[in-house]
């Protein structure tokens, strides 16, 4: 078993199975030893480092129950994600008070994930927040994972996230610029989806174009499309690194759309865009982590947001199937 993680805090739903109309309850299981899979999900629940009050760190369990509305199968594509194999890892432990402690655990946690996982040739993890800060230390294990390998990130975010790191100490505003300063990520190999107006300072616009990252803005977006800039990030990304980790700031979306985030502006993504682009990187062979953050579900209305991540989380495992990888052992 792990060390820094905890079982997952829910019992799954596995009585009254219909096989004909089997949910994500009854699809996803808990770990067992020895088990095989492909896909684990880990909480992460951590929300004390948000610059915003947030009640990230109950997303984790937030979502699990909100699996139990989903069915396994994506019309849209005509995608059954049944014969792909998910296992529920539980949660890293986290300290009542030390953010610092809270990140080591992180970064140990992921570590334990990976080592278990080395003789496979694929294994993604889901990663679920908890607050962005949680992706500096998980970002940190996955480069630590891959020795020799250069790695890209995708970020989906309306923030830059590269708050200085001597104001406050590591917060949900800083994962970029704590995994840069740290001579984790190379500037140039960072790509940012969704960067709105009025939520990010001329200070750190300067930073960024300083470090070599790349970032395309909302009205980018709106003028070119998602799916055009999406392909260009990949083109560039793809061309220099060899492993991609995806990040997603649920606060790129539209507020009015997702209510439950602290740091959501108007005038964002649409759900199905951001959907569609999830379910594109499920298919790219390179994407080998995924983790989903700032959800806050104490702000929800009518489980809108909490919904919104679960479906995210499944379009990006519908592109996972559709582009049927191969997770065979080395």
């Amino acid at each position: 078993m792990f060390q820094y993680l905890n079982p997952a805090p829910i019992q799954h739903q596995q009585e009254q199975v219909d096989p004909l109309d089997l949910k994500v309850a009854q699809w996803i299981k808990p770990r067992q030893p020895d088990d095989s899979y492909q896909i684990g999900f880990v909480g992460v629940p951590l929300s004390r480092s948000s610059i915003s009050a947030s009640a990230a760190s109950e997303s984790p369990l937030a979502v699990r129950q909100s699996w139990r509305g989903f069915a396994t199968y994506d019309v849209d594509h005509d995608v059954d994600l049944t014969p792909l194999q998910v296992r529920d890892l539980g949660d890293i432990r986290m300290h009542t008070t030390d953010i610092g402690i809270c990140h080591q655990n992180i970064e140990q946690g992921m570590a334990e994930v990976y080592a278990a996982h080395q003789d496979q040739k694929a294994f993604i993890p889901l990663i679920m927040g908890g607050d962005h800060s949680i992706t500096c230390p998980s970002v940190k294990a996955f480069v630590k994972a891959n020795p020799g390998k250069r790695v890209g990130l995708i970020q989906f975010d309306t923030h830059f996230d590269v708050r200085s790191l001597e104001s406050g100490g590591p917060s949900n505003g800083t994962p970029i610029r704590g995994l840069i300063e740290s001579g984790t990520l190379r500037g140039e190999d960072v790509m940012q989806l969704g960067i709105h107006s009025f939520a990010n300072s001329r200070a750190y616009k300067a930073y960024v174009d300083e470090q070599g990252i790349t970032y395309y803005t909302m009205r980018q977006i709106r003028e070119r499309g998602m799916q055009v800039v999406l392909n260009e990030a990949l083109a560039l990304l793809k061309a220099k690194v060899d492993l991609l980790y995806v990040t997603v700031d649920i606060d790129v979306l539209d507020q009015a759309a997702l209510p439950g985030s602290p740091g959501s502006s108007p005038g964002g993504l649409t759900s199905w865009e951001l959907f569609e682009a999830v379910y594109q990187l499920g298919q790219e062979e390179q994407v080998r982590a995924f983790d989903m953050v700032c959800l806050d579900p104490f702000r929800d209305v009518g489980s809108v947001s909490v919904r919104t991540v679960t479906h995210v989380m499944l379009s990006f495992l519908s592109g996972i199937c559709k582009a049927n990888h191969d997770f065979s052992t080395t």
